[in-house]
Formats: C-alpha cells, structure tokens, sequence
C-alpha cells in the first residue's frame, strides 16, 4: 500500500511540474527567435565591414555609424538572451526542488516560491531588453521610396 502512495505522490509532482514545463518550452521558443535576431544583426554587422573595403571614404562615416548601432543592439540581445537563459535555468532548478523536496523533509516552498519569482523577474527584464532592441531596430531604419 506505501508503493501505491508513493507512486501516487510521484504523480502529484509530476503534474505540478507540467505548468513550469510549458514554461520553459515558451522561454525556449523566446530564446530561439532571440538567436535569430542576433544571428541577423551579426550577418549585417559582417557585410558592412566588407562595405568599408570597397565603398570610397566619404562614406565610411554612415557605416561606422551603423556598425556602432548594430553593436548597441547586440549588447541589447546578449543582455535578452542571458536573462532568459537564467529564466530557464531557475525553472529547471525549481522543478529539481519540487521533486527534491518531496524525498527529503524539509520545507522547500519559500525557495520554491523565490525561484518562481526570480524566474519572472529574468524572464520580464529579458523581454524588456528584447523590446528596446526591436525599437531600436526600428527607429534606425531607412526605407528610401524611389
């Protein structure tokens, strides 16, 4: 009958982890489209600086120019992508401690609750880095109409 009870309670942790589960299947989806992201601005970056070698010196200035704009989006990125990699690691961390903390006696809830919040917190900050880049890439468009 303590198998059954077992069995039963490793059930019970098993759905309580599905909610942060699908979580980090979100902030891993977040994470992808943020390596596009940078994936695009690195291929940019690169193909400008081939452009100073061929393009007459007057206009190195606009390309310097944009070079420095695409490093400050990539700081941008590296910062929404660093956050959301931590999100992810104090999911995974909190999940371990769900399951931990039913094996073990000892009281795991306020740590539980704290990685929780610290996720939210990464994930919030993350995201807030990944709008000001896509502002930025934005405001420095130029769409010439002919």
């Amino acid at each position: 009958m303590a198998e059954i009870s077992t069995l039963s309670s490793i059930a019970h942790l098993i759905q309580l982890s599905v909610a942060p589960v699908f979580l980090l299947t979100g902030v891993g989806s977040i994470l992808s489209v943020l390596a596009g992201r940078v994936g695009r601005i690195v291929d940019r970056a690169r193909k400008l600086e081939a452009d100073l070698l061929r393009v007459p010196q007057n206009e190195h200035a606009d390309i310097h120019l944009e070079l420095h704009r695409l490093s400050g989006r990539a700081r941008l990125m590296y910062w929404s992508i660093s956050l959301c990699t931590i999100c992810a690691l104090l999911v995974c961390t909190m999940i371990a401690l769900l399951f931990i903390g039913d094996f073990v006696p000892v009281n795991m809830s306020s740590v539980v609750a704290l990685l929780f919040v610290a996720a939210m917190l990464s994930l919030i900050f993350g995201l807030l880095c990944f709008l000001r880049e896509v502002y930025l890439a934005i405001r420095n468009l130029r769409i010439e109409l002919r």
